[in-house]
């Protein structure tokens, strides 16, 4: 079975929950903290905040007083399929457990129904959890993002 989510999409949520818990602490973050705290390059994080952006999961101000940041008020509303579709689109809920393209109900592969149960379950956590949850979790030092 393939991964879960893109390279790209592990960074991006694991750039949110960084952003997240300083945004919790009143702290804007730069490229580089962001970088170095997902341990990303970053260029390549530079991509992932501007998609973020782009949909509006995270704050990008520029000049001194600028960085990354997210709304408290609206970190309880933000929740982890939006991140993982601002990057990976609906990829997740559609793909072939054993990545046959021509999967389907009609035409099921052998662990399409199996993997039907798993991807309608990844689904409702996506769509439940949210990023505060995950911050103050990660602030508490119960979760880590680096390797």
């Amino acid at each position: 079975m393939s991964e879960m989510f893109s390279k790209a999409c592990e960074y991006g949520i694991r750039a949110s929950v960084f952003i997240a818990e300083q945004s919790l602490l009143d702290r804007k973050v730069s490229l580089k903290d962001v970088a170095e705290a997902i341990e990303s390059p970053a260029a390549y994080t530079s991509k992932i905040l501007q998609r973020l952006s782009k949909s509006n999961i995270i704050n990008s101000d520029k000049g001194p007083t600028g960085g990354f940041s997210m709304d408290k008020s609206e970190l309880e509303k933000v929740k982890l399929s939006s991140i993982v579709y601002a990057i990976d689109g609906d990829n997740i809920y559609n793909g072939c457990g054993l990545g046959l393209k021509k999967c389907n109900a009609d035409k099921p592969c052998p662990v399409h129904n199996q993997f039907k149960v798993i991807r309608d379950e990844l689904k409702k956590m996506l769509e439940t959890t949210s990023v505060k949850t995950l911050a103050i979790d990660f602030e508490k030092g119960l979760t880590f993002l680096r390797r």
